[in-house]
């Protein structure tokens, strides 16, 4: 916390923070009225938005595949190749998505042996594809991961009601929607409150991995505009503000969410 202090003096390192000029909010400012402010907003908004509706569902999906599945052998063979990805350094897997989607990659080589395309679509090189290359690639790592919680709040719904529902003649689609989603859905309000304190955050190692300068308008985004000044720039005063904006904007979202689905769903984290 005394750290925040950086963000409203002119920090130079190595000296005292209270030895630095106070400036007050002027680094805050600087960032705000910033010519590439709105476009890091967007990118921002755009990719997080998309983490939370598309990235946010697919483990729900994926956790009520898995629990649907009649044996409990492929069940865990499942499951657990499924989660590997999240171990799996955004080094490693970034190479793994060149390789894929470059245009020599295997994924340009289906569509023209197919006869979908003439000639190889620039996947990595066009800002048109990169939100969706983003979106895809959080999935594909993390869906594994994320779809334990829901797995372990399945595991705790009431047998007596499956056998009730069972009993009234409710088929599984019946059983997930009467039954299983109503049981776990405190586990997801949860996690999409949490979820929204984090809409300001949208990565930054990816898009250093992924991103290139001819797509550097669909990724550039706060989090890499603050590594970029306050790390490797060396404006650490203007990298702290930078957080602490989002830090205090996220806590805010939380709250407000938070009072919403207390008041409408019952549900709340606090």
């Amino acid at each position: 916390m005394y750290g925040l202090l950086i963000a409203f003096v002119d920090y130079i390192p190595g000296m005292p923070i209270f030895d630095c000029k106070f400036v007050g909010l002027k680094h805050f400012k600087d960032f705000v009225f910033n010519p590439s402010f709105l476009q890091l907003l967007r990118n921002t908004l755009a990719m997080s938005l998309l983490s939370l509706t598309i990235g946010f569902v697919a483990p729900i999906i994926f956790a009520l595949s898995i629990n649907e599945l009649p044996h409990k052998h492929y069940k865990k063979i499942i499951q657990t190749t499924s989660y590997l990805p999240h171990f799996i350094s955004w080094v490693v897997a970034g190479s793994m998505i060149f390789m894929m989607l470059s245009n020599e990659g295997i994924v340009n080589d289906i569509l023209m042996r197919l006869n979908l395309i003439a000639k190889p679509i620039p996947f990595l090189t066009n800002g048109k594809y990169y939100w969706v290359i983003y979106t895809l690639a959080n999935i594909w790592k993390g869906i594994g991961w994320s779809a334990i919680i829901y797995l372990s709040a399945i595991s705790g719904v009431d047998m007596e009601l499956c056998e009730a529902g069972a009993t009234d003649g409710m088929g599984r689609w019946g059983m997930v929607r009467h039954v299983i989603i109503p049981t776990i859905l405190p586990t997801i309000v949860i996690l999409w409150i949490l979820g929204i304190g984090g809409i300001l955050n949208a990565g930054f190692e990816q898009h250093l991995i992924l991103g290139n300068a001819s797509t550097q308008n669909y990724w550039d985004v706060i989090d890499t505009y603050s590594y970029r000044y306050g790390i490797q720039l060396g404006y650490y005063s203007i990298g702290t503000a930078v957080g602490l904006m989002k830090s205090v904007i996220g806590f805010a979202l939380v709250y407000i969410t938070n009072r919403f689905c207390r008041k409408h769903l019952g549900t709340s984290a606090f």
